[in-house]
């Protein structure tokens, strides 16, 4: 964005102050000074784009001014860390992991780079393009005499150059090993058909963070960048933010979504989504309303909600709609029945899943969600949970403890002191369970109690309306098990129908 553009878009005076200076200082930037490079990095991609893509015509858009001016405050150190969230097929990769790597080289030539992918085919695709886009007429002609590629350390997945700057691609998962970089960077750390796996998204989370996180030079100045298509809860985005908000290392957050959602928010460098209009288009010449609903067909309601809009759930909720919810503020006097419900996995560490207890209430057709006890928990402190929802009223005869996980051993220990104890062993998939309990909360039969007086309940319906996609399940388990014995009649195991 240039000087003129920047001064009339709507950012406070002080922002538009600290621009100005900043864009004055590029000026006086000598080229080869280590410093910010003189033309700017949209200016660059927009003139280097012949050589790497000379079939394509360029076709510009604000969201890739917004791409650039954050990866400009990557390079002049007013980010630390960056994630950016955008749809596929809007020039990703060719401005983070080519242009960006061989702009900042127009100056600071010993910079090293470490670039990875889930798959080692599109990081080589990016290195071949970055070491053609150096060894261009075009680049030799403006910044050849800056640095030199070396010719023993010239291939696809790494080159050096003579001023001791390399880059290194690698899969997500690959060997860094002994490798370190003053810019770390990941480029869709899963692919959309493993979204759906916790092991591969566990695997490419713990890569991140004990691995890839550790390879920086310097740990006072180095970079991460992460860039991806938002694909669950649970993905390396939604793991990051997570430990953003336990207070871990920051990242800027920037976040592209290919319909515009209204939402109040400034980056840190005072960036702001210019538009105003709800389902405003991204980069309208190149993905118009006929290519979004083309896309959206293709990649289903879930598909669009995380990889187009950065939402890994539909904007009302996938397979439990949040509309579908009914509210109470006081609850009936009595139940024809009461279940207490339980999904158990107990580790007591940030990284567990949640233990999450639910008493249920029926009277005629209808169910009513009473108490809920949600929290990570060790065994002594489950067996006490436990416990603790039995003694609240109104009595469930039946308390529904999954048999799996920790479970079993929490029927063990308990089943002594605690009346009406039942192992329920699953019957088919979270999701087939969930799907066949859903129908009652579409047709209005099933209560919430209302966030007034339960604030947590936010929590339950924020969790329904991410399933499946969502980082946790435990309040969507609990729940289909217990509705699955009010509404469906199930008993769920052997021992468990003198107690229905």
């Amino acid at each position: 964005m240039s000087l003129g553009q920047f001064s009339k878009a709507k950012y406070p005076p002080s922002v538009k102050l600290k621009a100005a200076a900043e864009l004055e200082l590029r000026r006086r930037t000598s080229a080869g000074g280590g410093g910010v490079p003189v033309v700017s990095l949209g200016t660059f991609i927009r003139d280097g784009w012949h050589v790497v893509e000379p079939a394509s015509p360029y076709v510009s858009g604000w969201h890739l001014d917004a791409i650039t001016e954050h990866l400009e405050a990557v390079t002049r150190g007013d980010i630390r860390n960056l994630i950016i969230n955008i749809p596929p097929r809007h020039m990703k990769s060719l401005s983070v992991c080519v242009f960006w790597p061989c702009w900042e080289w127009t100056t600071n030539p010993a910079i090293r780079w470490l670039f990875s992918s889930y798959s080692d085919r599109l990081s080589t695709r990016d290195s071949l393009k970055c070491r053609r886009l150096i060894q261009s007429p075009w680049y030799q002609q403006h910044w050849g005499s800056v640095f030199k590629l070396t010719g023993d350390q010239n291939e696809k997945m790494r080159f050096e150059n003579d001023k001791t700057g390399y880059r290194l691609a690698t899969g997500v998962g690959g060997a860094a090993t002994g490798e370190g970089g003053d810019r770390l960077v990941v480029d869709d750390p899963i692919k959309a058909k493993d979204a759906d796996s916790d092991a591969v998204r566990a695997s490419a989370n713990t890569w991140w963070d004990e691995t890839m996180s550790t390879r920086g030079n310097d740990p006072k100045t180095v970079t991460k960048v992460i860039i991806m298509q938002r694909l669950h809860d649970d993905d390396l985005t939604g793991h990051m933010l997570t430990k953003i908000r336990e207070g871990g290392e920051y990242y800027e957050h920037l976040c592209l979504p290919a319909e515009y959602e209204p939402r109040v928010y400034v980056s840190g460098i005072g960036w702001s989504d210019p538009r105003t209009k709800d389902g405003a288009l991204l980069w309208p010449d190149r993905f118009g309303p006929d290519e979004l609903e083309k896309l959206k067909r293709s990649l289903g309601s879930y598909g669009a909600a995380g990889q187009l809009q950065q939402r890994p759930t539909p904007r009302g909720g996938g397979m439990i709609k949040r509309a579908w919810w009914k509210f109470y503020k006081v609850a009936p006097p009595q139940f024809d029945r009461v279940v207490d419900s339980w999904d158990m996995t107990f580790k007591d560490s940030k990284a567990s899943d949640f233990v999450s207890g639910h008493k249920w209430g029926r009277v005629g057709a209808n169910v009513y969600l009473l108490a809920r006890i949600h929290d990570r928990m060790d065994f002594p402190t489950a067996q006490q949970a436990v416990k603790n929802l039995a003694a609240i009223a109104p009595p469930a005869p039946a308390k529904l403890v999954e048999d799996k996980a920790n479970g079993a051993a929490i029927i063990a220990s308990l089943r002594s002191t605690i009346a009406g104890l039942i192992a329920v062993e699953p019957d088919g998939s979270k999701q087939a369970r969930a799907a066949a309990v859903s129908p009652y909360i579409e047709a209005g039969n099933v209560y919430l109690p209302d966030p007034s007086i339960a604030p947590w309940v936010e929590e339950v319906i924020a969790e329904c309306a991410a399933f499946p996609l969502g980082a946790h399940d435990d309040d969507v388990d609990a729940m289909s098990q217990a509705l699955a014995r009010l509404m469906l009649g199930h008993s769920n195991s052997a021992v468990g129908a003198f107690a229905r």
